[in-house]
């Protein structure tokens, strides 16, 4: 039985680690020849290797994982990039841009070079890598391009200052790629992950990138669905949106976030008894 993106050629990149780790994985299991591209060249590799060492168990299978060292700031390397994938499988069907950078500081202080950095990684790259996959995938007329968003993206106070705004920028550019690239077959989505339990995500709420089940008890704790996040369920969005099962969806941001951007929290609207309030709160 085929896979859902049996034979598809993937490239993600921030794909040694964390979301991007785990969104390799899913593609590879639904399918896909996949090219892991990562800043950090050795988690890229590890990645890949271990990819590949789980593709040769599978019977029947010829599906392979490599490994890019790409700094997705810098278009030659980008460009690059998407040619190696061409080049060892012959088409370019899926890109998740997923590579990011966080850095937290207060308006008042927040350093402008670091402001710069995260504008670079998590906007600019997002251009860089849409601009080289779109030079090949409208040639094809098809093909399906994914960046990570954030909730971020969606409100305000969820993430600093620079990540804030280079996630909404996401969304808007997402936007208008989409509407640029719709009628020439090439569709283009965005994943806004709520809390997840990644390193970045440790690091941000204990201090230590390790510190994975703190991460998750505080997570699951501020979720109104009382669950954590994991990769794996960014990982399924993206599977989703990169299959003919969302053939008809592109312009899309998909929030994953167990309810938090919509509800927050219980409502004290949403009580058992029934109560009308008058306009200065008074209860009638």
């Amino acid at each position: 039985m085929d896979k859902l993106l049996q034979d598809k050629v993937a490239l993600v990149t921030g794909g040694g680690q964390g979301l991007g780790q785990a969104i390799c994985w899913r593609l590879v299991r639904e399918g896909c020849n996949v090219v892991v591209a990562d800043l950090n060249g050795e988690t890229a590799i590890k990645t890949a290797a271990a990819i590949t060492e789980h593709l040769q168990d599978e019977a029947g299978s010829d599906r392979r994982a490599i490994a890019v060292k790409v700094d997705v700031t810098d278009e030659d390397q980008v460009a690059a990039m998407v040619d190696r994938a061409v080049t060892e499988f012959g088409s370019l069907d899926i890109l998740v841009s997923n590579a990011g950078v966080l850095f937290a500081g207060e308006i008042s202080e927040f350093p402008a070079d670091k402001w710069r950095l995260v504008m670079n990684v998590n906007l600019f790259g997002y251009f860089l890598c849409a601009k080289h996959a779109a030079r090949v995938m409208v040639p094809q007329g098809s093909g399906s391009i994914l960046s990570t968003s954030s909730t971020a993206g969606i409100t305000g106070g969820l993430g600093s200052h620079a990540y804030t705004a280079c996630k909404h920028a996401v969304i808007g550019l997402t936007k208008s790629v989409a509407s640029e690239l719709a009628p020439k077959g090439v569709r283009v989505n965005a994943i806004a992950p709520g809390n997840t339990v990644t390193a970045m995500t440790a690091d941000v709420v204990t201090g230590d990138h390790t510190d994975v089940g703190e991460t998750e008890r505080h997570i699951r704790e501020g979720s109104p669905l009382g669950i954590a996040g994991t990769p794996d369920d960014i990982a399924l969005a993206a599977v989703y949106l990169a299959s003919d099962e969302a053939r008809y969806v592109t312009g899309h941001t998909l929030v994953v976030d167990a309810g938090q951007t919509t509800a927050g929290r219980v409502s004290r609207f949403h009580r058992a008894e029934p109560a009308e309030m008058g306009e200065a709160g008074a209860r009638r």
